[in-house]
């Protein structure tokens, strides 16, 4: 069972959303994020909604650190995954649930934390990621922070340049589209070429995020600029400049004048009351 249409949900069933966040660009971008959730989340046993994690890539390592973290995703075969790496890693997770980012079954006011890591995506119209981002803070304490991330406006445009997607006259297409609207199609089910989603500009996600009714909310670049890098990969194989390259991400992250130019881009914003 799936709350998702069929070509996002088939999307994921292909694409093995773990192991892309395992390596380069995609490892990248997990650990960027792990490293912006560590500096903002609340010490543990703080209590952590998970909405639309997938199988766990962020809610596993954050149980395993002793938070009570509870896993909502809109695909009964990701939560089967999760249940299975529990049942073979030993690490528990609070509560598996199958569920909708804008209608939360979770008590209001009941989580330190909300994480929104994936389910801005694929919501394409505006008042469907409005009500998601009023669905994590009717559920967060005052106090409670939000973590959602959303896909940049460009990120098609500076992907297809890297990958030679661009010789595609079907991918300038989509690039096209997702410049003028924001809204990503694959009308050839390319698997590389992503699936139905929304791309943000940086100013879009700090709107929707005060509408919602967060205040303050910090607009930050996960990979920044260094997934683009010509020498990437060679810079991150090396762990001492691995190292240093995460350093001077975190120097920028909030450089306004190159928010867009990260694949992925993060707002944290906390209930106020």
């Amino acid at each position: 069972m799936s709350l998702l249409p069929k070509e996002i949900e088939s999307h994921y069933f292909e694409s093995r959303e773990r192991e892309r966040l395992s390596a380069d660009r995609g490892e990248l971008e997990r650990l960027r994020t792990e490293a912006i959730l560590a500096r903002d989340l609340p010490p543990a046993p703080a209590v952590v909604v998970d909405v639309g994690g997938a199988a766990g890539v962020y809610a596993f390592p954050l149980a395993k650190q002793g938070y009570e973290v509870h896993l909502i995703d809109p695909v009964e075969l990701h939560l089967e995954q999760a249940r299975s790496r529990a049942a073979t890693s030993g690490v528990a997770l609070a509560s598996f649930s199958l569920g909708d980012a804008r209608k939360l079954e979770f008590p209001a006011g009941g989580a330190d934390a909300v994480l929104l890591l994936g389910p801005l995506y694929h919501l394409i119209e505006h008042e469907d990621r409005v009500q998601a981002l009023s669905e994590a803070r009717r559920a967060l304490k005052p106090g409670g922070v939000l973590f959602a991330a959303v896909i940049s406006r460009f990120a098609s445009f500076i992907d297809g340049l890297l990958s030679g997607f661009f010789q595609d006259v079907t991918f300038r297409k989509i690039i096209a589209d997702d410049l003028s609207s924001g809204q990503h199609r694959n009308p050839v089910n390319h698997p590389a070429y992503f699936t139905t989603a929304y791309f943000h500009r940086p100013e879009e996600l700090a709107h929707e995020i005060r509408e919602a009714g967060f205040e303050n909310a910090r607009i930050l670049a996960i990979e920044g600029i260094a997934w683009s890098g010509a020498r990437f990969r060679e810079t991150w194989n090396d762990p001492a400049r691995r190292e240093k390259l995460m350093e001077f991400l975190s120097l920028i992250e909030r450089e306004p004048s190159l928010l867009g130019a990260s694949a992925h881009i993060m707002a944290v914003a906390r209930r106020v009351s």
